[in-house]
Formats: C-alpha cells, sequence, structure tokens
C-alpha cells in the first residue's frame, strides 16, 4: 500500500483548517502544505479541492485582479461541521497513538 492512503485524510483535514480561517487557493495550500512536509502538485491537490466542493465542504469563487484571476475557496457550513467532528476523533485517535504504556 502507498502511504500516501494514510495521509490524503490528513491533507484534507489541513486544507478544512485553513478554508475555515481563511480564503484559500491552490498554490497558497500547496506551499502551505509543503511547511508540513506535505508535497503535493498541483495535479493531486486540484481533484482534492474539486471533491470537497462537489461534496459540499467548499465554496469556491473567482477572484479578479486586473488581468488575472484565481479561484478561492472557503468552508461551508457543512464543511465546518465535519472539521468540528474530525477534530473529536483526531483527538482521541491521539491519545491512543501517543499514550504511555508503561
Amino acid at each position: 500500500m502507498d502511504d500516501k492512503d494514510f495521509y490524503s485524510g490528513l491533507i484534507r483535514l489541513h486544507i478544512l483548517h485553513h478554508a475555515v480561517h481563511e480564503t484559500i487557493f491552490g498554490l497558497g495550500i500547496i506551499e502551505e502544505l509543503a511547511r508540513h512536509g506535505y508535497k503535493l502538485s498541483a495535479g493531486t491537490l486540484y481533484p482534492m479541492l474539486h471533491d470537497m466542493e462537489r461534496k459540499g465542504y467548499l465554496h469556491s469563487t473567482v477572484e479578479r485582479s486586473g488581468r488575472h484571476s484565481r479561484r478561492v475557496y472557503c468552508a461551508t457550513p457543512l464543511g465546518k461541521q465535519v472539521l468540528e467532528d474530525a477534530k473529536q476523533k483526531v483527538k482521541e485517535l491521539f491519545g491512543e497513538l501517543f499514550e504511555d504504556r508503561g
């Protein structure tokens, strides 16, 4: 099994986390994830963003600045709820993964 299978859920949570607090865009989130050790290409990230939007976790709009435009994403109410639910599950898992078994 490719270990990337384990990280895709973490990457999605990371995207949601940032999208709850601010609008995000492709290159910006690729750079943010790289700071945390995730190396994603646009060919990996954009289908993930589109899938998260299709499922109702993100909403996108196009921002224009002069001749340039980019698609930006923010979390929907469903995305915010999914993130809150996931935080509880991650907290429980974190406790199990790192508890001292003496």
